[in-house]
């Protein structure tokens, strides 16, 4: 499915009328004016798409700031069609693959009605500054929309949770901002020591079972949670066997 281009049924040779072309100028006029609206009306239904997905969003993140302590027990309606068009599209310059035929109605349809069948992701190693590899999971696409999606809804209600000087793997946030905010902190104040700690292997230990019990001490919709232990049951596909384990997550994947 393509967004973002439309092929007009008239092709208009510069430097030539028209009717030249073997068809009435007036009908040349009028494809050319239809195409013109139907462009102008597809920019008109994504912008209004994106302002109704944003509202939503919005509303989850004000229940969030104003209610601390409350579980969210309806977040699963909001994986709408427009989340994951937009969700697409937000993906697509990463994306060499095409969306396989599949359509958002098909997206949203199997996930709500529980057919969603998570794959698993493709292992990739690159290369550490130590010499070591680090391995890094590469999800399906069709579980790339659906992981951001997904993201999208929990960083409304989490966004709310983290501290100011919290950087990692958060919207709009990056390792540049926290060394631009490091260096501000050093140059402005006296400084003794600083301490660089890294937890080994976090990603490939982390208890599933833990993270899942973390989650529902906010996350009270039982078929959002659901759709994240597919992910973590998925497993990893690499030199052709699929392997799963209770521990560790897809390093590198959306959500």
């Amino acid at each position: 499915m393509m967004y973002g281009r439309e092929k007009s049924d008239s092709v208009v040779v510069a430097g030539k009328s028209p009717n030249k072309t073997g068809q009435p100028a007036a009908e040349a006029m009028e494809r050319r004016t239809e195409a013109k609206e139907n462009v102008k009306q597809q920019s008109m239904r994504r912008a209004q798409n994106r302002e109704s997905v944003k509202q939503a969003l919005d509303r989850v993140r004000r229940a969030a700031r104003q209610r601390k302590k409350e579980r969210f027990t309806t977040l699963f309606h909001h994986i709408t069609i427009d989340l994951l068009r937009l969700s697409f599209l937000a993906l697509k310059r990463d994306a060499a693959a095409g969306v396989d035929g599949v359509t958002w109605q098909e997206y949203v349809l199997g996930v709500h009605r529980g057919a969603y069948r998570a794959q698993p992701s493709r292992r990739r190693h690159i290369p550490k500054a130590d010499g070591r590899q680090r391995p890094l999971a590469v999800a399906a696409l069709e579980d790339k929309i659906v992981q951001r999606a997904t993201a999208a809804i929990l960083n409304q209600i989490y966004e709310e949770e983290f501290l100011g000087f919290s950087y990692g793997f958060r919207p709009k946030r990056s390792q540049h901002d926290a060394l631009d905010a490091l260096m501000t902190g050093i140059g402005g104040t006296k400084v003794s020591w600083i301490i660089d700690a890294d937890i080994q292997g976090f990603f490939d230990a982390v208890s599933q079972e833990g993270l899942v019990r973390f989650l529902e001490h906010r996350i009270g919709d039982r078929r959002i949670i659901r759709l994240i232990q597919k992910w973590l049951k998925a497993g990893v596909l690499e030199d052709g066997v699929v392997t799963t384990s209770d521990r560790g997550t897809g390093q590198g994947s959306v959500i």
